[in-house]
């Protein structure tokens, strides 16, 4: 029998929530200002005499800026020397003033101008310019038409060069996001009751988040059962918790931007011997990804030794079923997805500051999955847990 499932109800676990004492402090002033120039040094390494920033993750990191991107240019240009510009629709203006963490010159413009050929005067005399890989294709190409002589230049080695090493400030900010989602998940685990629907455990884990201060609730959450937790992202329609099922809850919060992405798995129960060995299974392979995590290593060695782990217990070495048909991680930061990647082909060295997922999850066609997901950064020793893994199958939280 599982240790720590049911016994409570949302009603009484949600009345004892309160919001989280422990709240690490925003993104600094000086630190945005330091990404900048970080990134006016690596747009020099492939002759960029600017970059393009649009709405999104990463006009967050670099301005603190977190609008999402709409049909309407909001973007920031930054020139490989001085101070960035920010493009951006002139009833907004007060918006804008109220949410930039950095000192910009404003470019508007009005609902019936162009925000290409705005762009492109405040290029100045930039012949170059590097493209945030996040950027819309409309964008893109408005500012291409724009501004026919330039040069256009893949801004990924840009942005992602900045973005995939954490800094201290990013770290706590991420400690504090998935010590909150793990928080949530010990919780969703007592409320769990023969019949309760995966729906009724989704709203739980929505006003969990939200009751301990994450930015929106749940960024995301599945909640599978059964012979849904056979697909990694789960199945239409919703089912109700029998006993014996699997229970596979993967969930996660922001904190500042900053993401969790967690996942527990147990049964609802007395597990079958075959849930036991793969859940054993896929613990081994977890913990194997992590011991090989040092820097320098690329992260597709990372994949292949948590393969290896499956590979000796029957499982497929490659991406077939039964066995781990996805990458084993991640990066995350501002995005729950991010570069690099823990996966066949991704040759980057691990470096200090890197964050990712763990989670080599295991198949079983028609029947179960069995997926475990923690977070780990790179330090200069190894790896370092952002929360501790799920001891074992039968007491999921300790």
């Amino acid at each position: 029998m599982t240790s720590g499932i049911g016994g409570s109800t949302a009603q009484a676990e949600l009345a004892d929530l309160k919001p989280w004492a422990d709240r690490a402090p925003p993104i600094s002033r000086p630190e945005h200002q330091a990404r900048m120039t970080r990134a006016q040094e690596l747009m020099a390494q492939i002759g960029a005499d600017a970059l393009i920033i649009g709405a999104g993750a990463s006009l967050r990191y670099f301005t603190g800026v977190g609008w999402g991107a709409t049909e309407r240019l909001v973007a920031m240009i930054l020139p490989r020397e001085g101070a960035p510009r920010m493009i951006c629709p002139r009833f907004e203006l007060g918006s804008l003033e109220a949410s930039l963490g950095v000192d910009a010159e404003i470019l508007l413009w009005e609902e019936d101008e162009s925000p290409y050929a705005l762009t492109a005067r405040g290029l100045g005399e930039a012949r170059s310019l590097a493209i945030d890989p996040a950027l819309p294709f409309f964008v893109f190409n408005g500012v291409a038409k724009a501004a026919p002589d330039l040069k256009l230049l893949d801004g990924a080695p840009v942005v992602d060069g900045c973005r995939m090493i954490k800094s201290p400030a990013e770290l706590a900010l991420m400690s504090q996001a998935k010590a909150m989602t793990l928080e949530v998940h010990r919780r969703a685990a007592k409320i769990l009751k023969a019949g309760i629907t995966t729906a009724e455990v989704r709203r739980f884990i929505d006003q969990a988040h939200r009751a301990l201060g994450a930015d929106d609730g749940s960024s995301f959450c599945a909640v599978q059962f059964g012979v849904a937790s056979a697909y990694p992202h789960g199945l239409p329609g919703e089912q109700a918790l029998e006993d014996g099922q699997v229970v596979l809850i993967d969930t996660g919060c922001r904190v500042q931007g900053y993401n969790s992405d967690i996942t527990r798995t147990y049964v609802f129960g007395d597990a079958s011997p075959e849930q036991k060995r793969v859940w054993n299974v896929e613990k081994q392979a977890q913990a194997a990804a992590f011991a090989a995590v040092k820097p320098g290593v690329p992260c597709e060695e990372i994949d292949a030794v948590a393969r290896r782990v499956l590979a000796a217990a029957g499982f497929s070495p490659d991406y077939d079923l039964p066995g781990l048909p996805h990458r084993t991680g991640h990066g995350i930061g501002l995005s729950i997805h991010e570069a690099p990647y823990l996966v066949r082909g991704d040759k980057t060295p691990l470096a200090s500051g890197m964050c990712f997922s763990n989670e080599p999850m295991i198949v079983i066609p028609d029947t179960f999955g069995i997926r475990l997901e923690d977070h780990f950064h790179v330090t200069a020793e190894g790896a370092a847990w952002f929360t501790q893994p799920q001891p074992s199958l039968e007491k999921p939280f300790g």
